[in-house]
């Protein structure tokens, strides 16, 4: 019974350890490039990125520098100038610049899908949502937070509303700290056209995933297979998998994507049947609507905020295919497509 009491013991004070010593730049297995970094700290007198000044680290910077006569340049316990004690022409002290809160802050980025919604976690509530890029690179920040352990999850949602497997990891918050969480790799979604298969016959394994990245698929058996594909510049991967070597009865299968040295954890595991008759569950098809950006088959905010990001910008190559399929095909993001896209809206 002692020897019981010390591993249980030993196992609450391994998790211990893990909570405090884990954020310092470490990687989640499974996720080969993930890096939680501390970017900057405000308070400790080193003026970093992000920071204007940072105690009596003022970067150079002076009353004169700002435009004053003179006085003595300050800098505010949240990182940002104080100009209280600089003077004008007159003499007379400029005022302002009081301010003492400290910016604490997370910054996440890493590869989604495609134009997808991305959903952020905080000890499981979701507290903030971005949009992934043409190229399925996504960067969001959440400030405002205390000091102390948080559980943050990251998923992905597919052109069609399908999700992707929760992703989690600790992060230990530092008061007055700018935390970097990078190198995310969201795995794939992923629907199998059959819910049972008639042996012999292919069954369709298709989802999304990061634009041409290579996709391991993972079907269970009394021996597990394992087949590669690539998914195409939207992310779409889909592989025609031979029942033959199936025995009869139930299955599963998973994937995960790999890219440029990043390998995803695994996706969400879906099950089909191997039986005498088949049963038809989905198919793999691709079907879109006017204004319908991120391909979900609604026009609502998420479409606005995509059409918004390139208002007035140079529009990438491959955002420029969505923009002729999708809008008035101009080749620029005006006032005529939001009409377009008034016109569709679904909600």
């Amino acid at each position: 019974m002692v020897f019981l009491s010390k591993i249980k013991y030993f196992f609450f004070f391994a998790i211990f350890c893990v909570l405090i010593f884990f954020p310092k730049g470490a990687s989640v297995s499974g996720v080969t490039n993930l890096r939680i970094e501390i970017l900057a700290l405000c308070g400790n007198d080193v003026q970093e990125s992000g920071e204007e000044c940072d105690g009596v680290d003022l970067a150079g910077s002076s009353c004169v520098s700002k435009g004053y006569a003179g006085g003595s340049l300050l800098c505010n316990a949240n990182c940002t100038f104080n100009t209280s004690s600089c003077t004008s022409g007159g003499g007379g002290g400029s005022g302002g610049g009081g301010g003492d809160a400290v910016i604490t802050s997370v910054i996440f980025s890493g590869r989604a899908y495609p134009l997808s919604k991305v959903g952020i976690l905080k000890d499981g509530q979701l507290v903030l949502t971005t949009i992934a890029g043409p190229d399925s690179n996504f960067n969001a920040s959440l400030s405002g937070l205390s000091s102390g352990n948080y559980i943050f999850g990251v998923y992905g949602e597919d052109n069609q509303g399908r999700r992707s497997s929760l992703f989690t990891f600790p992060v230990f918050i530092t008061r007055g700290a700018m935390t970097q969480v990078s190198g995310i790799f969201i795995s794939p979604s992923i629907a199998v056209d059959k819910s049972v298969v008639e042996r012999g016959e292919d069954i369709a394994i298709f989802g999304q995933s990061a634009s041409n990245a290579e996709v391991t698929i993972s079907v269970n058996s009394e021996e597990e297979f394992f087949v590669k594909t690539n998914a195409d510049k939207e992310g779409i991967y889909l592989y025609n998998f031979d029942t033959s070597p199936l025995e009869m009865g139930k299955h599963s299968t998973k994937s995960k994507a790999a890219l440029e040295g990043g390998v995803s954890s695994f996706s969400k595991t879906v099950n089909f049947a191997v039986g005498t008759e088949t049963e038809s569950d989905q198919a793999p098809t691709k079907i879109s609507i006017k204004g319908d950006l991120n391909r979900d088959l609604k026009v609502n905010l998420i479409d606005f905020s995509i059409a918004a990001y390139w208002y007035k910008r140079s529009l990438s190559s491959d955002f420029k295919k969505i923009e002729a399929e999708k809008l008035n095909n101009d080749g620029k993001i005006n006032i005529v497509d939001f009409s377009i896209m008034a016109f569709y809206w679904t909600g």
